[in-house]
């Protein structure tokens, strides 16, 4: 009687895993990117920035000498450049939301 217990629970897990697994459908939000391609792209020009920004500081802390810093400095440069151009790419050379507040921003002063 024992042995037929624990069959018994064995294959109601079984079958109970079974249809958790291939009953639960994925809700269509789920497949969905959360983000642009476009907003990774600002999200990533903005750390080069930032980054550039640190770099200048600790260089001029002493933490760099002059050869590493202008390596390091002409590497995320290049980085961004290349974001730049990739988000050109995205855009089609339109510019983005962030550009234009950028613009009207400078006109204003």
């Amino acid at each position: 009687m024992n042995e037929y217990a624990i069959l018994a629970a064995c294959a109601l897990l079984a079958i109970g895993t079974f249809l958790f697994v291939f009953q639960v459908s994925p809700e269509a939000s789920d497949s969905m990117p959360h983000r642009s391609r476009l907003d990774q792209l600002l999200d990533r020009r903005d750390a080069i920035y930032d980054n550039l920004r640190d770099l200048r500081f600790e260089h001029r802390a002493g933490k760099f000498s002059e050869q590493d810093y202008e390596h390091m400095k002409q590497a995320l440069e290049l980085e961004a450049a290349q974001v730049l151009a990739e988000m050109d790419r995205t855009t089609g050379g339109a510019p983005t939301s962030a550009t234009l507040q950028s613009i009207t921003e400078k006109t204003r002063s």
